[in-house]
């Protein structure tokens, strides 16, 4: 009898065993089956033992942009017992430069049309070897020792399997550590919530670094036998559709903003998806309406962060689905929300998220004074400020940082953020504040139109006025072409502020 895999690797291996000839990815108009991926990936594992010398818990580094390769590549780390390190391909060579120095990679994994940017992170870090990930082949056969039982890895669940870097909207980014256990929990997880099959297919459009793409998009299929259709192109929206449809995916991960676009493409009436997950950024209610109006699939709004493996919870594929709540926790997973003084408040009150259970990661590499703010008897203090309802909902109201005070009164954003969305021709809102000597924060909304619109500041004001408190309607507008984000989908709070103050002293 088969021995349970305890690491991500021999998990792989199991799989990839169980169905060789089975579809593991597609890409265009490329299929790679279970057993050419685990052949193509044992192959780079054996690369990176026998020429980069790399020993158990070195660091690897992930800087590619969307393709299969970096599924192999993943992999492979995780088979020659390394330490995958998800870097975000838009970041610039400085950026990277500061995450690989702050973990000690010495190789990195990246592509042929990333060679100015490496070229420059050789000068900086002499002694780093690069990898093109074409070289790891195309088509490769199966070798016949490939799916072989796998010698003991000799990884237990409690090693550490993947660093994931905040986003660094404030400060310095810190290296989320996500051990194996952490990651095939969660797998296993959301597996359950949303009842997720082996026969399904998964659409992978967001980019792979991100955590959510990570863990959802790529280590749930190909640990649990799900082939991956992964997107080569998200402009025009209508190429996400033919992709999807071609393939015939029935389960797509995804942020707002895609959700948004989808609802204004013609759809046929044959699509496979049987439901569709939204994360990386609040789903606005009128979004979440209007797809369920125009596509009829369910869509799951749910919340997590890289620190949490990174799904926490979801709204149940089966059972009641509140809108405006990220959903219950994911089996295994608890939630409270505390006061300042850590204090856990009753059901309703408003306070700081807080998390524990097998997904909260090992801790921040190399950061022991964070990891102690961040972590506190195993319960993960967020940052981020919601409530709970009778029933064990979450409602996220906002980000600690983002909470504004008029005249000492809290207001949310999140809150006159979805008010203003209810506004005919808004595309997108971000709701700020900027001081004001006497009053404190001073609401300022960022919006921008939709395409052919124009928006009336008057008869905007006008129509929050009839929603929201007075002290809670905007003091000023500001309509822009697009609000900045990260490569994530995260609005850049920091930049509105900064574009709003600016604006002031003009």
């Amino acid at each position: 009898m088969e021995e349970s895999a305890t690491n991500l690797g021999d998990q792989f291996t199991k799989i990839a065993r169980q169905n060789p000839e089975k579809t593991a990815v597609f890409w265009g108009d490329l299929a790679y089956s279970f057993g050419q991926s685990h052949s193509l990936t044992k192959r780079f594992a054996n690369r990176l033992r026998e020429e980069q010398k790399l020993q158990p818990g070195d660091r690897v580094a992930l800087w590619l942009k969307n393709c299969p390769e970096f599924i192999f590549s993943l992999f492979g780390i995780l088979l020659a017992k390394g330490v995958v390190v998800s870097v975000n391909s838009f970041l610039t060579p400085d950026e990277v430069e500061f995450i690989l120095d702050n973990c000690d990679v010495n190789v990195l994994i990246s592509e042929s049309s990333m060679k100015e940017s490496t070229a420059k992170l050789r000068e900086q870090r002499p002694g780093l070897s690069v990898i093109e990930a074409e070289s790891l082949g195309q088509g490769a056969r199966i070798e016949p020792d490939a799916l072989a039982p796998s010698q003991a890895l000799g990884q237990a669940a409690e090693e550490l399997a993947l660093i994931i870097y905040t986003s660094g909207t404030t400060g310095k980014p810190k290296g989320a550590m996500l051990s194996h256990q952490n990651l095939m929990s969660n797998v296993e997880a959301v597996m359950a919530a949303v009842d997720i099959q082996p026969d399904d297919r998964m659409a992978v459009l967001l980019p792979m670094f991100h955590s959510f793409t990570m863990t959802v998009g790529l280590l749930l299929p190909m640990t649990k036998g799900l082939s991956i259709i992964a997107v080569k192109s998200l402009h025009p929206p209508k190429n996400i559709v033919g992709e999807i449809m071609q393939h015939r995916a029935t389960i797509m991960p995804a942020i707002p903003q895609l959700y948004r676009a989808l609802v204004k493409v013609d759809l046929p009436p044959d699509l496979a998806l049987r439901v569709c997950l939204s994360g990386a950024a609040p789903l606005p209610i009128e979004v979440l309406k209007a797809f369920k109006e125009k596509v009829g699939v369910p869509l799951l709004e749910g919340y997590g962060l890289s620190e949490t493996s990174p799904v926490a919870c979801t709204n149940p594929l089966h059972g009641q689905h509140k809108a405006g709540s990220v959903g219950l926790p994911l089996r295994g997973v608890e939630f409270q929300i505390r006061n300042d003084d850590g204090d856990v408040l009753p059901v309703g009150e408003i306070g700081e998220i807080c998390i524990k259970g097998h997904n909260i990661m090992m801790g921040y590499w190399n950061n022991p004074g964070a990891t102690e703010a961040a972590v506190r008897d195993g319960w993960l203090l967020t940052g981020d400020i919601g409530r709970l309802d009778e029933d064990g909902y979450i409602y996220i109201t906002d980000r600690k940082k983002d909470m504004l005070l008029v005249n000492g009164i809290n207001v949310y954003p999140r809150e006159v953020e979805e008010v203003i969305y209810q506004f005919d021709g808004i595309k997108e809102v971000a709701v700020i504040g900027e001081t004001d000597l006497r009053k404190g924060d001073m609401v300022v909304a960022c919006v921008v139109a939709d395409d052919g619109s124009v928006i009336c500041e008057s008869a905007l004001l006008a129509f929050l006025k009839t929603k929201l408190a007075a002290y809670k309607l905007p003091r000023k507008v500001m309509q822009m072409d697009a609000l900045p984000r990260t490569a994530t989908g995260k609005i850049l709070k920091t930049k509105l502020r900064e574009l709003a103050t600016k604006q002031g002293s003009n």
